[in-house]
């Protein structure tokens, strides 16, 4: 596996020195606030608008690859970016650059969260935040909505993944799954497979030999601590924690707020590491901080390892969780980077691609929804009949506070298109005020 691995086709007309691209990529890093979309329109400006390190064409390809992958799509984009430019050195450094910042905030807001979360004031701050959350999410929706649901198969799916989801709680991987075969088989082919260019490195047999060596090697370092803690402490929440995350990382398509989806409910309901707003807060302190939302795992492991033993606990769970969140990321650009321009040729994959991302509407629809329930109301219940589930709140315990906050949210973001970042901020004082209220 070369550092300088030979690439499918050229770059954009400009080739940065490593010196200039590893200022852009911790650029990027402490700028990428407000989410996957923001994140990737910055990279877009920088990389291929203003200095045009990579074609239009191949940034779009990638982000479609990277959409089509498990995990957070941002970051994903930027490692790709990384290696186009720099092989895999400059891959490795890109999508550091994009995480470290922002762990290192959350690492911190994380360690203030579980010793003064409690206090009013902090309550009422966290309140304006969880009330912004649902209008983020249902911003998220509706963007994703508008690419992905082109056809009457599209919307289809989506109402399939949402019912699915939230009525019956079918598991996210085997939904992703059947709507792969569906859009695989079933949606139009409208145009050819192209022939492979001539220069093209698929189907070289150097190729294929250095794509099984970085396979080999990312898969040791994924499972190298997981492996330590079994043989060193099988009993441990470390261990638990590192597995979850492991599975995590390998079934979540469809991009951050799809690997949310699976995420919250799991560990609100399944583990009971952290309660409902808890989560909420969580995923708000990854709103406002630099780097991929996904770092709330980060929040997660870090919530969980504190309650079972203390901070050092805490600091060693969101360790491993950024380490098999994260490296799972780099394994699956590495090994398909070579690919990406002609997989992103292939009709039926791109059909594949196209009803993952419909299903992933109907999941971020559960998640809307199921936030909104339990931010909105105290007291939300599960009813089950049969195999059906229903979530249903009992009225009187709607919270005339975060009803207010949620409508004055969404009308600065969806109404006035305020960025998440002034969004939250806004929330934020104006549930510091609920304190005199």
């Amino acid at each position: 596996m070369s550092n300088n691995s030979k690439h499918s086709a050229p770059a954009g007309t400009n080739t940065p020195t490593e010196q200039e691209a590893y200022n852009i990529w911790l650029k990027i890093g402490l700028l990428s606030f407000g989410g996957p979309a923001a994140q990737i329109s910055l990279m877009h400006r920088f990389i291929v608008e203003e200095r045009v390190w990579l074609t239009e064409k191949q940034f779009l390809n990638a982000l479609s690859f990277c959409m089509l992958l498990p995990g957070p799509e941002a970051m994903q984009l930027a490692t790709y970016a990384g290696w186009r430019l720099q092989g895999i050195r400059g891959g490795l450094v890109a999508g550091l650059l994009f995480v470290l910042p922002g762990a290192l905030v959350i690492a911190l807001l994380a360690t203030i969260y579980v010793y003064f979360g409690k206090l009013p004031a902090i309550d009422a701050l966290f309140l304006g935040v969880k009330a912004a959350v649902i209008i983020v999410v249902i911003e998220a929706l509706l963007r994703v909505s508008k690419r992905a649901l082109a056809t009457p198969w599209h919307w289809l799916i989506a109402c399939a993944a949402f019912i699915l989801i939230f009525f019956f709680n079918i598991s996210y991987p085997l939904i992703v799954l059947g709507s792969a075969m569906l859009g695989f088989w079933l949606l139009p082919v409208k145009e050819p497979t192209p022939s492979l260019p001539a220069n093209t490195s698929v189907g070289n047999a150097t190729t294929y030999r250095s794509t099984l060596s970085t396979v080999s090697l990312f898969l040791c370092l994924c499972s190298a601590p997981l492996l330590l803690l079994w043989a060193l402490a099988p009993q441990s929440v470390l261990l638990d924690i590192g597995l979850f995350f492991s599975r995590l990382a390998v079934v979540t398509f469809g991009g951050a707020y799809a690997v949310l989806a699976y995420l919250a409910q799991d560990v609100v309901t399944g583990f009971g590491w952290l309660s409902t707003g808890e989560m909420m807060d969580g995923l708000g302190l990854a709103e406002t901080t630099p780097g991929p939302l996904i770092l709330v795992t980060e929040f997660v492991g870090f919530i969980a390892g504190f309650r079972d033993s203390g901070l050092l606990t805490g600091f060693a769970a969101a360790l491993i969780t950024l380490w098999v969140t994260f490296v799972p990321c780099f394994l699956w650009i590495f090994a398909g980077a070579p690919y990406i321009d002609w997989l992103c040729a292939q009709p039926r994959l791109t059909g594949a691609l196209s009803a993952i991302t419909a299903a992933v509407v109907g999941v971020i629809l559960n998640l809307s929804v199921w936030f909104a329930l339990h931010v909105l109301f105290s007291t939300v219940t599960a009813v089950q009949h049969g195999p059906l589930t229903l979530w249903w709140p009992e009225l009187n315990t709607l919270d005339w506070r975060v009803t207010v906050l949620t409508l004055i949210s969404g009308i600065a973001l969806l109404g006035l298109h305020w960025n998440i970042v002034k969004v939250l901020a806004l929330a934020s004082a104006l549930g510091l005020l609920t304190l005199w209220l």
